[in-house]
C-alpha cells in the first residue's frame, strides 16, 4: 500500500499543494514552520480522520477558508482508490471515494492505513491515560473499521449516562423511581457496548506485548524489558474477552458503584477509566523512564503497531515526523534499518543530515507553503 498522489485546498498553511508520490522514500525537508509536518498529517487525517495535533477539525483549514480538502490517490497491490475528505468546521464532513460520495465519511476508513511516528507520541509514555487509551482505540479501529461505530456508541451512550447523573447529583437529594430506572436501561447499554470494547482492547493488548518488548530491545538493547499491561476499572476481576461475561462484570461494577456515581455526577466504571500500563523492568514507564527511555518506548509502540497491521495482508504507510533529529547515533540507525523494508516511507527533517544515510529516496524542498522535488 502507498499513497501515489496528495493533494491539498485550503489545509493548514496550503492554498494549494499537489505532491507525486512514489514507494519507498520520500523525505520533505525545510526549514521549521514552512509546513512539512502539514503534509504528513493530510496524508494520516486520510487514513484516520483524525490529527495527532490537535483534537478538533477548525485548525486543519485554513485561516479564512470556508473548508479544507484532502485528496489521495491510494494504490493498494493492483487497485488503485482516490479518497477525498472534506473537513468542514462545525458541521459535518463529508468523503468521497473515486468522486463518489459515500454515506458516511467512516465508511472509507481502512482504505488508506498509517503508522505516524511523531514527538507527540512522548505523551503515550508520559501523558494522562486518555492518551493510551486512544492509542488503543485508534489501532482498533486502523485494524477493523467497524470499531468506530462501536466507538461511537460508547461515547454516545457514556454522554447520556453522564448527564442523566450530573442532573442528578445536582438536585441533591435520593433520585427518584424514575431516574433510576432510567439509569438502569443506560446500564445495560453501557455494559453492552463497553464489553465489545474491552474485550477487543483486552486481544489488541495480547498481540501487542510481544511485538512491543521486540521492537523496544532492538532499539535499545541494553535499555531493559519492555511490556504492557491491561488495568481495568473494573478492579481485581479476572478478565477475560468472553463479551458475556464482560457485560455481566460491568453491570455488577456498576451496581457496585451507583450511590458514589449518583453523588459525584459522572460515570466512574467502564472502558474510559481503564489503563494501558507500560512498564521498564519491574516499573511503570510513567514517572520513571527517563527521556531517552520514553522515547524509545514510544516508538517501540508505534513499531509494534506497524507489525501488528502488517501481518493483517498489508504494509501501512510509515510516517517519521521530526524523529530522528531526536535519537542518538545508535537508535537512530537501528531504527532506520527496521522501517527501511516498509513499502513507503515518509520522512519530516530540518536538514538533509537528519535523514539516515540507510533511507535514501526522493526528497522534496518545503519553504513558503510550497513543495518541490530536489
Amino acid at each position: 500500500m502507498h499513497v501515489a498522489h496528495l493533494s491539498l485546498q485550503d489545509f493548514r498553511s496550503y492554498a494549494s499543494a499537489e505532491v507525486a508520490l512514489e514507494p519507498g522514500v520520500s523525505a520533505f525537508v525545510g526549514p521549521n514552520g514552512q509546513g512539512k509536518t502539514n503534509l504528513v498529517e493530510a496524508v494520516a487525517y486520510v487514513s484516520t480522520h483524525g490529527s495527532h495535533r490537535v483534537a478538533t477539525d477548525a485548525p486543519l483549514v485554513r485561516q479564512g477558508a470556508p473548508r479544507a480538502i484532502v485528496r489521495a490517490g491510494v494504490v493498494r497491490d493492483d487497485r488503485k482508490a482516490l479518497i477525498e475528505l472534506e473537513i468542514n468546521p462545525g458541521k459535518s464532513n463529508r468523503a468521497r471515494l473515486n468522486r463518489s460520495p459515500v454515506s458516511r465519511p467512516r465508511d472509507i476508513l481502512g482504505m488508506l492505513r498509517t503508522v505516524l511516528f511523531a514527538p507527540e507520541d512522548l505523551a503515550l509514555v508520559k501523558g494522562d491515560p486518555g492518551e493510551r487509551r486512544r492509542f488503543l482505540d485508534e489501532l482498533l479501529t486502523a485494524r477493523a473499521p467497524r470499531f468506530a461505530g462501536v466507538r461511537s456508541d460508547y461515547e454516545r451512550v457514556l454522554k447520556q449516562r453522564n448527564a442523566l447523573l450530573k442532573s442528578a447529583a445536582a438536585h441533591r437529594r435520593a433520585p427518584g423511581p424514575e431516574v433510576l430506572s432510567t439509569l438502569d436501561v443506560w446500564d445495560s447499554h453501557l455494559a453492552r457496548t463497553g464489553a465489545e470494547l474491552l474485550a477487543a482492547r483486552l486481544d489488541l493488548v495480547a498481540a501487542l506485548r510481544p511485538l512491543m518488548a521486540r521492537a523496544y530491545e532492538a532499539l535499545a538493547p541494553a535499555g531493559g524489558k519492555a511490556d504492557l499491561a491491561y488495568k481495568s476499572s473494573l478492579g481485581d476481576v479476572e478478565l477475560s474477552t468472553d463479551r458475556a461475561q464482560l457485560a455481566e462484570a460491568l453491570l455488577k461494577a456498576l451496581n457496585e458503584a451507583r450511590r458514589q456515581e449518583l453523588e459525584r455526577g459522572v460515570s466512574l466504571v467502564g472502558p474510559h477509566r481503564d489503563e494501558l500500563v507500560i512498564r521498564l523492568g519491574d516499573l511503570p514507564a510513567r514517572g520513571y523512564a527517563s527521556h531517552g527511555e520514553s522515547w524509545s518506548l514510544s516508538l517501540g509502540l508505534r513499531l509494534a503497531s506497524y507489525e501488528l497491521l502488517r501481518a493483517d495482508g498489508d504494509d501501512p504507510v510509515l510516517i517519521l515526523d521530526d524523529v530522528f533529529a531526536e535519537l542518538d547515533a545508535g537508535r537512530r540507525s537501528r531504527l532506520a534499518e527496521m522501517v527501511a523494508p516498509a513499502e513507503q516511507v515518509l520522512i519530516t527533517a530540518a536538514v538533509p543530515a537528519d535523514v539516515p544515510d540507510e533511507l535514501t529516496g526522493a526528497s522534496f524542498a518545503v519553504s513558503g507553503g510550497t513543495v518541490t522535488p530536489a
